[in-house]
């Protein structure tokens, strides 16, 4: 076990330090000037030059990312050049709207696709089981961003029930939980589809096993076989998924923050984007890549928990 948790450990320094190479590289080999950008057409060269020194722009590539990196595992993104404010900072205050919107559309895409995948397996070949995969497929095709517009006009342009966008701020409980709900909805949707699917096919195959026959032979009831049995045996699959989505609904929520105007950090990379704010992309593509890295890292280490066998090889 000790030996499984530092090789995963070791890889997973390695994949974030790799990562790190990577989004350095291509932020810095973009086309433009920063300080151009900054201070506009009309800026004279010695206010150029001036910049590029005081950002550090005319430093040696690899000593830029060194010192990037060093300032970075100390929480020191740099100074945003659009807003005039560290880049922590902004990250500080989008953060828990990304991390509140991508948990709430976990939990719900866990219930949905839990209820949904079981059920599909328990009525095997029958009309709920078609009927599932059918929905499954059509959440499959449909693009968050598309769902999320569908949804805005029925509940928040024809219906009046909830508000088509923005956000009420957190002094406000209910008009907070108002605003994300149907941006949770949206990411939620249409991951439980994919979930669903695979929960399904990881249930039937657990369903032929003969420990389940012996179950229902011993007279447990169909139910308490399927949630007692079979669901904890089918897990690895589940997890794998589970992992690979929770990544997926933090970097949908740079599409989503921005269809219903949520002062996350999917608007904030926009607005970095659009004004060439090279620090403050830079540390959020390299925090969303972090995310993606941790997650499966963490389901790594969850498959050990889960299942017997992997912890004997481990």
């Amino acid at each position: 076990m000790g030996y499984f948790l530092i090789r995963r450990t070791v890889g997973f320094v390695l994949t974030l330090l790799a990562v790190s190479v990577v989004v350095f590289a291509v932020m810095n080999v973009l086309p433009g000037d920063p300080a151009l950008t900054i201070l506009g057409l009309d800026a004279t060269e010695d206010a150029l030059d001036a910049l590029r020194e005081q950002l550090g722009l005319n430093q040696p590539l690899l000593t830029r990312y060194f010192l990037w990196i060093w300032n970075a595992v100390q929480g020191d993104f740099g100074i945003s050049h659009s807003f005039r404010v560290p880049v922590s900072t902004l990250i500080g205050e989008r953060l828990p709207m990304t991390i509140s919107l991508a948990v709430a559309g976990m939990f719900f895409t866990l219930i949905i696709a839990l209820t949904l995948g079981i059920g599909a397996a328990a009525r095997h070949r029958k009309f709920g089981d078609w009927g599932v995969m059918l929905i499954s497929q059509l959440g499959i095709a449909i693009p968050a961003f598309w769902l999320s517009i569908l949804l805005v006009m029925l509940f928040a342009v024809k219906l009046r029930w909830l508000p088509p966008g923005g956000f009420a701020g957190w002094s406000d409980p209910v008009a907070a939980m108002r605003s994300l709900i149907l941006p949770t909805i949206s990411l939620a949707l249409v991951q439980s589809a994919v979930l669903a699917r695979v929960t399904r096919s990881s249930a039937l195959e657990v369903m032929r096993q003969d420990f389940v026959r012996t179950a229902r032979a011993s007279g447990l009831s169909r139910r308490r076989v399927l949630w007692r049995h079979v669901l904890p045996n089918a897990l690895v699959p589940i997890v794998t998924i589970v992992g690979m989505q929770f990544a997926a609904l933090v970097t949908g929520t740079i599409v989503i923050e921005n269809v219903f105007y949520l002062p996350g950090l999917g608007r904030l990379i926009f607005q970095s984007i659009a004004n060439r704010d090279l620090p403050t992309v830079q540390a959020l593509v390299m925090l969303f890549a972090a995310i993606v890295v941790t997650a499966n890292f963490i389901v790594d280490l969850l498959y050990v928990v889960i299942d017997p066998r992997l912890k004997a090889r481990a």
